[in-house]
């Protein structure tokens, strides 16, 4: 089995793959991350996939390299992370008894290879009216401030929403791992 690597610095997409319990390695791709002119958000976050995995293609010369990159769009725009409590009391008034659309893209390289697999996950998170009261004690016991849309799902942000809509929800944290495993098969490793 070729040695795993996941090209992320972020803690929830570690903490995702090691539900597969398959051992891993993990390095920070340094890419610019700057949407290209014109760029759609599935194009953005499949170039930004595939540009984070082959940026560790030299460094790991015989591993398959997961990339994973994330936009959430409301209004059709793209949002970031909020940074701040002010930023994410923000985010979250105006996600308010909203549907939002999260774009997760995933690759999985082969680096002896160069061969790849590329594919996005919409997902949708219909949110429910939110008080300015709940907003701020989500925020106060949470502080999701490293995430878009300012909340975490696989904590208490769960609360915050009305429905989900999509077919992996580990894509709202940032790594789809239903596509993941699909890839990995495709690459012959055995998983149960």
């Amino acid at each position: 089995m070729p040695d795993l690597v996941l090209a992320s610095s972020s803690p929830y997409r570690r903490t995702l793959l090691e539900r597969l319990g398959l051992p891993f390695q993990w390095a920070a791709p340094d890419i610019d991350e700057e949407p290209l002119p014109g760029e759609t958000p599935e194009q953005l976050t499949e170039r930004l996939a595939l540009t984070k995995a082959q940026a560790l293609r030299e460094r790991f010369p015989t591993h398959l390299i997961i990339g994973s990159d994330q936009v959430l769009l409301l209004d059709g725009k793209p949002v970031s992370k909020p940074g701040d409590h002010e930023a994410a009391a923000a985010q979250l008034k105006h996600c308010s008894g909203r549907t939002v659309r999260f774009t997760t893209s995933l690759c999985l390289l082969n680096s002896a290879t160069g061969d790849y697999q590329l594919r996005s996950e919409p997902f949708d998170v219909v949110f429910r009216e939110l008080s300015d009261a709940s907003i701020e004690r989500y925020l106060r016991s949470e502080q999701p401030y490293d995430c878009a849309g300012s909340f975490r799902m696989e904590g208490l942000g769960i609360a915050l929403f009305r429905a989900l809509r999509g077919d992996d929800p580990n894509s709202l944290i940032g790594l789809p791992l239903i596509r993941l495993c699909e890839m990995l098969r495709n690459e012959g490793l055995q998983l149960p």
